[in-house]
């Protein structure tokens, strides 16, 4: 019998800080302070203009007040829901610095990492702390991950929060 809990109610869920985290810099992010301070790295920028110290403020604090609040819900998650913001956050600047030394252009696209790279190492993060969701509700969110994330850059092209669609 499918059980809605355990493959999509509770991975949706478990997920939704690092969703936060992800997805809260887009929002109210920006400013022109880079995360990177325009250092480099081998002669290439570490991260680039478009990771900011403001934009990434939103994402830690946003992802952990997501899980504070789902908390209440689900007592004893919150560590996994602070290392998984922590891990979401990771996971996205890990994906601008491989961009900017591997000579992508600024908002080029790169495939995979910039979909679900915020989600494989939010659940890294998370791991250490149990209660992960169930295989199939893991094959769920990596679905509905790629989903929502490639739907929700498109529409934040066309309200004109993103510079590309991806």
């Amino acid at each position: 019998m499918f059980d809605w809990f355990e493959i999509i109610i509770y991975p949706i869920i478990y997920i939704f800080p690092a969703y936060a985290a992800n997805g809260l810099p887009v929002l109210l992010g920006g400013g022109k302070r880079p995360l990177d301070f325009k250092k480099t790295f081998r002669g290439k920028r570490i991260l680039g203009d478009n990771k900011t110290i403001k934009g990434t403020f939103f994402a830690i604090v946003g992802g952990i007040i997501a899980g504070v609040i789902e908390n209440n819900a689900f007592p004893g998650l919150l560590p996994a829901f602070v290392a998984m913001t922590f891990g979401a956050v990771f996971g996205d600047l890990l994906g601008s610095f491989l961009k900017r030394q591997l000579n992508f252009k600024p908002g080029a696209p790169f495939p995979v990492m910039d979909q679900i790279g915020f989600y494989i190492f939010a659940l890294i993060f998370a791991f250490p702390f149990g209660n992960m969701p169930s295989l199939y509700g893991l094959i769920f969110l990596t679905v509905l991950t790629a989903i929502i994330h490639v739907a929700t850059n498109i529409g934040a092209y066309k309200l004109k929060l993103k510079k590309v669609p991806w």
